[in-house]
């Protein structure tokens, strides 16, 4: 028997039911250590997290979006500017409430996180882009 090759031997080997279901339980319980682990796969809880997130962030960036079109193209929006580069960074968020630009048609309070991804951008733009009214 110690002169068959490789493959003969291989050929030849016969598993029993007990190496059977082991070698199967370790493929099972190493792809799922590699699919969770490296290959991005979620269980059904944290994709549902993940998308709710998504949908929040989409929504405080357009929202953001539109106060900023509604800021820059506002009456004395270079006045204002310079009002909200001078204001306090925890204070910018209630100065854009206050002057009407959070608002949007169709609802009632402010979208939350807006605020502050607005006055960060407004914050970051150059006095000149703000067209004076």
């Amino acid at each position: 028997m110690s002169n068959q090759s490789l493959m003969q031997r291989w050929d030849s080997y016969q598993a029993s039911k007990t190496v059977a279901v082991w070698l199967c339980l370790g493929s099972m319980a190493a792809t799922l250590i590699v699919g969770f682990g490296w290959g991005g796969w979620v269980t059904g809880g944290t994709a549902r997290s993940m998308e709710s997130k998504a949908a929040t962030d989409a929504r405080a960036e357009l929202a953001a979006a539109i106060c900023v079109n509604q800021f820059v193209n506002g009456p004395d929006a270079t006045t204002q500017m310079t009002a909200l580069k001078a204001a306090d960074s925890w204070t910018r968020d209630s100065f854009l409430e206050k002057g009407g630009w959070m608002t949007l048609p169709g609802v009632d309070k402010p979208v939350e996180g807006a605020a502050a991804r607005c006055s960060q951008t407004l914050v970051d733009m150059p006095v000149k882009a703000a067209k004076s009214g």
